[in-house]
């Protein structure tokens, strides 16, 4: 990865962390898929008009647009309304062991022993974290955010099958034309109240929809996708190590949020094992890897 990515895909994980913050606090004032449907629908507004129609790709982008946005912040911000940002943050990175796992099963790769060993490490860590008094039954919430996890990493798998031919702008800004009506139609089938959380909604609620809809999406997305395309995804990913860190903090600074020593140490082993999955290829000595 030139120098150049590395220092434009670095601020991704600052602006995702205190992204899980905001939404938390948004969450407070709507329903989520509500919020991130509004989220979506912000950011096509706003990109759509200034950039190319993706001739050829929009039945992927719609595919990409359902699975990797749609369901996957279905799942994950259903849970994050039921648990805290900073736990939230944490279970997310299982999209790591589950990225392996897919390209192990869809693309036929061989993840080696060392990759192997970093998701067993990751999931122990995360079976201890559930097993915690400050999470305990919290088990459905931590399942949904875990299932928007695998989600993310089948979009990720999409995305990355495009091959660059779309720009990471034009995907975000054409993303967000189908997965905010997929979203919005799928909060007025399961959810209810969104219509007086909107008469009701203070100027916190709004300021989410807008950094949700301006800044995470449109920013963090947007960046992350241009490097994405250009880069394999083994060198971008480990930037991903720093989001929990901003969540963390941001989220014990603004919504006073408290996790506990076992839950933080759950989170470490769940890290550790995320950062052996994602430097495997230089610490392995398989026969399989050193000869990559």
């Amino acid at each position: 990865m030139k120098t150049r990515d590395l220092f434009i895909v670095a601020s991704v994980p600052l602006i995702w962390g205190l992204g899980f913050t905001i939404a938390k606090a948004g969450l407070a004032e709507f329903p989520p898929l509500f919020l991130m449907g509004m989220r979506f629908t912000l950011a096509a507004v706003l990109l759509v008009w200034f950039l190319p129609v993706p001739r050829g790709h929009l039945k992927d982008i719609f595919w990409i647009a359902l699975v990797g946005s749609s369901i996957q912040y279905g799942l994950t911000f259903t849970g994050l309304s039921r648990i805290d940002a900073s736990l939230a943050v944490i279970i997310v990175h299982l999209e790591v062991p589950f990225s392996v796992l897919l390209a192990a099963i869809v693309l036929g790769e061989r993840p080696g022993y060392l990759r192997w060993l970093g998701m067993l490490v990751a999931f122990l860590g995360i079976v201890l974290i559930a097993g915690q008094p400050q999470v305990r039954g919290q088990g459905l919430p931590i399942l949904l955010t875990a299932g928007g996890a695998m989600t993310w990493a089948v979009g990720q798998l999409m995305v990355k099958r495009l091959h660059g031919a779309v720009s990471g702008l034009t995907l975000i800004g054409w993303i967000g034309v189908f997965a905010g009506p997929q979203m919005l139609a799928g909060s007025f089938l399961i959810e209810t109240g969104q219509l007086n959380a909107l008469g009701e909604a203070t100027w916190v609620g709004w300021g989410s929809v807008l950094y949700l809809g301006i800044v995470m999406t449109i920013a963090g997305y947007g960046i992350w996708f241009t490097v994405l395309s250009r880069n394999p995804m083994s060198q971008v990913m480990p930037v991903l190590l720093l989001l929990p860190i901003f969540t963390i903090v941001s989220s014990m600074l603004l919504l006073g949020e408290r996790p506990s020593w076992l839950v933080l140490g759950g989170g470490l082993i769940v890290l550790t094992g995320v950062a052996i999955i994602v430097f495997a290829h230089k610490l392995s000595f398989t026969r399989e890897e050193t000869t990559d």
